[in-house]
């Protein structure tokens, strides 16, 4: 015993026990067969005066393999395969369903190592999978921020629920990362790798080449296009920039486009104001002076300035003079006649 204890690993030449230093398949070839020739055997490993056989470790003691590699990772799975054992015959308790469960009928978080039964776990990656937070498949312990493995996921659900969890997870994975693109193709949609610098992408499905900013064709260094939905967005995205996005937008659609959507916009509110649209034609027309029967520029046709209706050519001030018309005796309502609002009078 106190051999063992104290003289082992002198006697097998191990400086350290954490170091295991190997001797070659061909010394160890060499040592066999001497070993068979002679009767008699030397345990310190010592055999004739041949240079090879120097500090040659015993067989018996330590296993000949090709790497110090390749023995740490057979000794790390069999530790991980005698942890698994030791876990499935083990009780641990729910706190999902509050059950007592064996260990191979429950599954842990491997940063938290939480324990929860697989059948809780299952209908919880279910249910947010369907939900498409594949993001979230955390642990369901308050605050805890371990999140499940594929492999995990794909022990418990189904095959075609991991097949969308899969495909969910790459396309948030691709969402999150700058340089990656979709094609804008309807029936391709494939993610495109951006080069740095460079504004053209290029599907490798459909070989189309499109403009990463306005995912249109490919246009080359002329400014991006601005669609009239683009507009109203555009002109509250630039007002909103600082300096630096300002610039950026500026050379992504030009200078000039922008300050012309700019001034649109402002047309447009000031139209929207000041001015109405003809009843037959759209025409915006702005009212500075006179009565309240009004002509078109646009189409010349008569309308009411107040209710906006389309009158007559032959008598269109029929409309004012009639009493079942609902601007009756309303030619000069809110008109400004010599300084004084012109109002209807109220007839008791």
């Amino acid at each position: 015993m106190q051999f063992l204890k104290e003289e082992t690993l002198g006697y097998l030449n191990i400086v350290s026990p954490f170091e295991l230093k190997m001797g070659s398949q061909k010394k160890v070839q060499r040592r066999t067969a001497q070993a068979s020739a002679n009767t008699e055997l030397d345990f310190g490993g010592a055999a004739g005066s041949d240079v090879d056989q120097e500090e040659v470790v015993d067989e018996r003691a330590v296993q000949d393999v090709e790497s110090l590699s390749s023995l740490i990772q057979e000794i790390l799975d069999f530790d991980q395969a005698q942890q698994i054992k030791c876990f499935n015959s083990k009780l641990f308790l729910c706190n999902i369903c509050f059950s007592e469960k064996l260990g191979s009928e429950c599954m842990y978080f491997l940063e938290c190592r939480h324990v929860y039964c697989k059948a809780c776990l299952k209908d919880y990656f279910e249910i947010q999978i369907r939900d498409g937070q594949v993001q979230c498949l955390n642990c369901p312990e308050p605050k805890c921020p371990s999140v499940a493995t594929p492999g995990q996921v794909k022990e418990l659900v189904e095959a075609e629920l991991f097949a969308r969890y899969d495909r969910l997870l790459l396309q948030s994975t691709l969402d999150l990362m700058a340089d990656v693109v979709y094609c804008p193709r309807p029936c391709c949609q494939l993610p495109v790798m951006q080069e740095p610098g460079c504004t053209m992408g290029i599907c490798s499905s459909c070989n189309f080449a499109f403009c990463t900013l306005c995912r249109l064709t490919y246009h080359g260094v002329s400014p991006c296009k601005v669609t009239a939905e683009k507009l109203i967005d555009l002109r509250s995205e630039y007002l909103q920039a600082d300096e630096a996005n300002k610039r950026l937008l500026e050379q992504r659609y030009g200078k000039r486009v922008i300050q012309k959507a700019l001034e649109e916009m402002e047309s447009k509110e000031w139209l929207k104001k000041n001015s109405k649209s003809c009843p037959c034609c759209e025409t915006p027309i702005e009212k500075l002076d006179g009565c309240n029967k009004m002509t078109c520029t646009g189409c010349m046709q008569y309308f009411c300035w107040i209710c906006m209706g389309s009158l007559s050519r032959a008598n269109p001030y029929k409309h004012f003079t009639d009493p079942a018309s609902p601007c009756f005796n309303r030619l000069f309502h809110a008109v400004d006649v010599n300084g004084d609002i012109w109002e209807d009078e109220i007839e008791d």
